[in-house]
């Protein structure tokens, strides 16, 4: 159920709102201009601090095997934190971008070869077993406040 908010509660929280985007609009990365490099395959983007990034479509989630002509059309979302591709129902992050996230971490282990943590081995094994002798993890200590 949703719960409906008095006028003066309403505008108490849209004043909060504007200023929390002030603030993230001051201190998080925000990009004024994004475009596709067809001779690169890059995805250039222009930030408003001055600095400029780019990462290759081909390598990121549901742009890899997207057309040039289709990863031209990209929008700027949210004053510049998040990209758009309407045709290919694609939207990437600003800070996730420049964080060297290309897709979610599932798709990014896929991408790049590795599990994400999963990896088996011999000496994880051995340690298992050897903490499996010892009694398992040893549990929290409960906390009351």
């Amino acid at each position: 159920m949703v719960k409906k908010l008095s006028d003066s509660a309403l505008a108490t929280e849209v004043r909060r709102a504007r200023k929390v985007s002030q603030v993230a609009d001051r201190t998080e990365p925000r990009a004024f201009e994004a475009r596709y490099d067809r001779d690169s395959g890059m995805v250039e983007l222009k930030l408003a601090n001055g600095c400029r990034f780019a990462f290759p479509a081909a390598r990121t989630e549901g742009l890899s095997d997207a057309p040039p002509e289709l990863l031209e059309r990209v929008e700027l979302m949210g004053n510049g934190y998040a990209l758009r591709w309407e045709e290919l129902d694609a939207d990437l992050i600003v800070p996730g971008l420049l964080a060297g996230r290309l897709g979610p971490r599932r798709w990014m282990a896929k991408e790049l070869g590795r599990a994400g943590g999963r990896v088996t081995s011999a000496a994880k094994a051995r340690a298992a077993r050897e903490n499996g002798r010892k009694g398992g993890r040893p549990r929290r200590a409960a906390t009351h406040e």
